[in-house]
């Protein structure tokens, strides 16, 4: 009998903003990312996305400028580089209201908000969507928002993990902790609607936080969403094998894409983990038509809409580093970030396999796309390279950014979804339950062998 083939997973990438990850596209006359202050947008999308059998919507967020560039909140005020960009939590209830199985997986920083109320907040949304919410753990890795929050730069880059370690453990212990499953007993009769006996204070002592009493939610269907993590540094990668249930990476090529998947599947079983207990998704735009023609055609269309300073003023956040201070023949030579360091680290091994990188090319490669590549073609092409990915670099899935929205994500449902289902590559209808038990089938709650389930009451 032939082999089945393995699953392809897909989320869609967004954010609240305009400009997310293609600088520029926003001109485009058929780009509706101008609408995004508007809720219709974003309850079309999720219903989109569900007609599309997609995991979910992972919404990025930022609480600081791209002024890395130039030193100046300039350029990126006036490409609309992520600057308007509004709160990422506060849509989820509206898409939820308008889908029955869509995921959302919503960033969140631990540098600057306490996680008390936060606990809170996720719990809220967790009850909301009965079960379909995820958190993606952001340690933060702009400047600006660390001076906006009183503080003269963000702290150094480990040091951030070891604050978002702790910043998970009061997490844990509030959510997993604090309330046994049968507290809630709304006896009606005896006038008790929760057993006090049967709620617990955390009284969590340590470094950077002090959190004595109770979580004052009820528990949620997940109790502690789903735990989403993106970074892909040695420490970044030590940290989501410990917590991450679903993880980001972008990568620019298949080979440097592979040997990150490696290291995170190692990582997780070094973590007392299996190697595929947590789902990894690799950054990728898709540009598509019926015919390869049309495709290119489309794809050459979008770059004379897409802005290479814009997308400098990305890359100089992304990789802590002023790219506006070089030339644009000028290699990138090797540099330490305080930002994402994987993004520099990437670039660095694509000089070593494939020539040096100058400025201009880091420009041209992420004017759409950002970090990650952009594939062009037709359906039956596209459906071929996204299993080659998935077979030669054990990746899950594909975190789709648009160039256009909604149009990259109508684009793939149109042409690609059709063709992987007709390969029994990709599913035709969902797994019912809340999203952990979605992604991974093993119930609503976090696993043994994960490290926030030592915290379980």
């Amino acid at each position: 009998m032939p082999e089945t083939p393995r699953q392809i997973r897909f989320n869609a990438f967004d954010m609240n903003c305009v400009a997310h990850q293609s600088s520029g596209m926003w001109r485009h006359p058929q780009d509706r990312s101008r609408d995004y202050n508007k809720l219709s947008y974003w309850t079309e999308l999720a219903k989109l996305l569900e007609r599309g059998r997609f995991d979910g919507i992972f919404i990025a967020d930022v609480l600081g400028t791209y002024d890395v560039y130039g030193d100046s909140n300039e350029a990126p005020i006036k490409h609309g580089a992520q600057v308007p960009v509004n709160d990422p939590l506060m849509l989820v209830s509206a898409m939820a209201t308008v889908t029955e199985h869509l995921g959302f997986g919503v960033t969140a920083g631990t540098a600057y908000e306490h996680p008390y109320p936060f606990a809170r907040r996720m719990t809220t949304l967790d009850h909301l969507t009965e079960g379909r919410v995820g958190w993606n753990v952001v340690t933060g890795y702009l400047p600006s928002a660390a001076r906006n929050m009183g503080h003269d730069d963000q702290m150094e880059h480990d040091e951030r993990y070891a604050h978002a370690d702790e910043y998970l453990e009061v997490l844990y212990k509030l959510w997993e902790g604090s309330w046994e499953d049968d507290a809630v007993v709304v006896d009606r009769e005896a006038g008790v609607f929760t057993d006090p006996s049967k709620v617990h204070d955390i009284d969590h002592k340590g470094k950077y936080f002090t959190v004595p009493g109770i979580h004052i939610s009820e528990p949620s269907p997940q109790r502690t969403p789903v735990i989403y993590q993106a970074g892909a540094s040695p420490r970044g990668i030590e940290f989501a094998a410990g917590n991450a249930e679903a993880i980001f990476v972008a990568s620019p090529t298949k080979e440097i894409l592979a040997a990150t998947v490696k290291r995170i599947r190692d990582a997780l079983e070094t973590a007392g983990r299996d190697r595929h207990s947590a789902r990894i998704y690799t950054l990728l735009t898709i540009i598509t038509d019926e015919t390869p023609d049309a495709a290119r055609a489309k794809y050459d269309e979008y770059l004379s809409y897409a802005s290479e300073e814009g997308a400098l003023v990305f890359m100089s956040g992304w990789m802590g580093i002023d790219l506006s201070q070089y030339d644009l023949n000028e290699p990138v030579g090797n540099v330490k970030s305080n930002a994402i360091q994987s993004a520099v680290t990437n670039f660095q091994q694509a000089n070593a396999e494939g020539g040096e990188w100058t400025v201009g090319d880091i420009a041209r490669h992420s004017a759409i796309g950002g970090l990650g590549p952009t594939i062009v073609g037709s359906g039956e092409e596209i459906a071929d390279q996204l299993q080659e990915w998935v077979a030669e670099t054990d990746v899950d899935g594909f975190n789709i950014a648009y160039a256009i929205t909604p149009g990259t994500f109508e684009d793939v449902i149109k042409h690609v979804v059709p063709v992987l289902q007709a390969r029994g590559a990709y599913p035709t209808e969902y797994v019912e339950g809340t999203l952990r038990q979605k992604l991974h089938g093993n119930g609503d709650r976090l696993p043994a062998e994960h490290k926030g389930a030592r915290y379980k009451v």
